[in-house]
């Protein structure tokens, strides 16, 4: 209902996304090389969700957790790439109220969702390491589909917040968002009012929502650490560092640029660099991931093996 009354009260009916480039040659190249990137996503991350569900030995909390991470990296590049892919191709490049409306709180859902996912990645590797003869009593099945489930509510209700407190300000005109979706800090650019409280929001929701789970992470890792370090041969510190390299390193590639994003004031906000950054923790990090997870894991290989069958050809 306040959806309804609100677009019935802005003189806005519809948004223009600028996009990356106006540059016709340029979006081609672009158009390309994204919809490579964004097959590669879906087929890679894909996998990785067959994968764990159809090998026994990746039914642990570990697997279950980056299949889920998998399945919300394939939704997150859905929500903003096909439209950025037809943008980059067509003349008319807007989007209707409503529509913005719909891909700002499903993206912000997902991201929080991801952002939280993390923090519980994190968890799940302290109690591994540093409590590893207590590890099945205490990730039970039922703990790990309770917290994806807290992670999945904590990311829609703080994003209902953040899309009402963006969406309830009038938007008159100039309706051209500069940027390839509908993302809080560019549509915020457009308000017809003072924006001041919504930026504290931002940096308070930003704060609870990236500061917190990154603390949570920060304090697994440095339990992790000690632990690792009183390990006394060589090969167990390695192994036990490489379980936890390929978390650091997608936890590094979401939440830096996230924080730049969503904790500056919208005044210092450039659109060039929150475009740039937008497609790192969206697109690239979405590409990355299951190569990062899946380069050094030998579980993983060798469930890809029994899938194919090369793994009986070589036994």
């Amino acid at each position: 209902m306040w959806l309804v009354l609100h677009v019935f009260t802005n003189s806005v009916s519809e948004f223009i996304l600028l996009g990356l480039s106006r540059n016709s040659y340029i979006n081609a190249v672009l158009f390309n090389v994204f919809l490579c990137l964004y097959l590669s996503t879906l087929v890679s991350n894909g996998l990785i969700v067959t994968l764990i569900h159809m090998d026994s030995r990746l039914h642990t909390p570990m697997y279950f957790f980056l299949s889920v991470l998998s399945m919300l990296d394939m939704s997150y590049v859905t929500t903003t790439v096909p439209q950025m892919l037809v943008h980059l191709i067509c003349q008319k490049k807007t989007i209707s109220y409503v529509g913005c409306v719909a891909q700002m709180y499903i993206f912000l859902v997902l991201g929080i969702t991801e952002g939280w996912l993390f923090s519980v990645m994190a968890y799940d590797r302290y109690v591994a390491i540093c409590h590893p003869l207590r590890y099945k009593v205490i990730m039970t099945p039922w703990l790990c589909g309770a917290m994806v489930v807290f992670c999945g509510l904590w990311g829609i209700s703080c994003s209902l917040v953040y899309t009402v407190f963006t969406m309830r300000l009038p938007y008159c005109g100039p309706n051209e968002i500069n940027h390839f979706f509908c993302e809080v800090p560019a549509v915020l650019k457009l308000a017809c009012a003072d924006t001041s409280f919504n930026d504290q929001v931002d940096f308070i929701l930003g704060f609870i929502l990236l500061l917190v789970p990154l603390s949570f992470i920060l304090a697994s890792y440095v339990c992790i650490f000690a632990t690792i370090l009183k390990i006394r041969s060589t090969q167990g510190r390695l192994k036990a560092f490489s379980t936890c390299a390929s978390h650091i390193t997608v936890v590094t590639m979401f939440c830096g640029p996230a924080m730049f994003m969503y904790m500056n004031p919208g005044a210092n906000a450039s659109p060039e660099r929150d475009k740039k950054l937008a497609l790192f923790y969206n697109v690239i990090s979405a590409f990355l991931n299951p190569i990062i997870y899946s380069l050094r894991n030998k579980d993983v290989k060798r469930a890809f093996l029994k899938l194919t069958g090369w793994g009986r050809a070589s036994e």
